[in-house]
């Protein structure tokens, strides 16, 4: 036997590991009927935050582009420099 490796024989005498699990109740038919609902369940919740995620990833490209353009149109403002408006104090002074 190789070291690290297990050996699958069993002795005379010695319950093989299927007789112990049969001891515990784990060789009668498990229902599966909770643990496949559960996984349904986790399935549609990942499915939907997968979808709020791709939303979410939409809008926010969406809004980095505005804002970029915004910020652009705002350098070309200033580029230009004060414009035509005037400078003057408003009336309550």
């Amino acid at each position: 036997m190789l070291p690290g490796r297990f050996s699958l024989r069993v002795r005379p005498g010695q319950p093989s590991g299927l007789d112990s699990a049969r001891g515990l109740g784990l060789g009668r038919a498990m229902d599966l009927t909770p643990l496949e609902e559960r996984v349904a369940h986790l399935l549609r919740a990942v499915d939907d935050l997968s979808d709020t995620v791709a939303r979410q990833e939409r809008e926010i490209a969406l809004l980095t582009r505005r804002v970029q353009m915004l910020m652009e149109r705002e350098a070309e403002r200033e580029a230009q420099g004060p414009g035509d408006v005037p400078i003057d104090r408003p009336p309550h002074y």
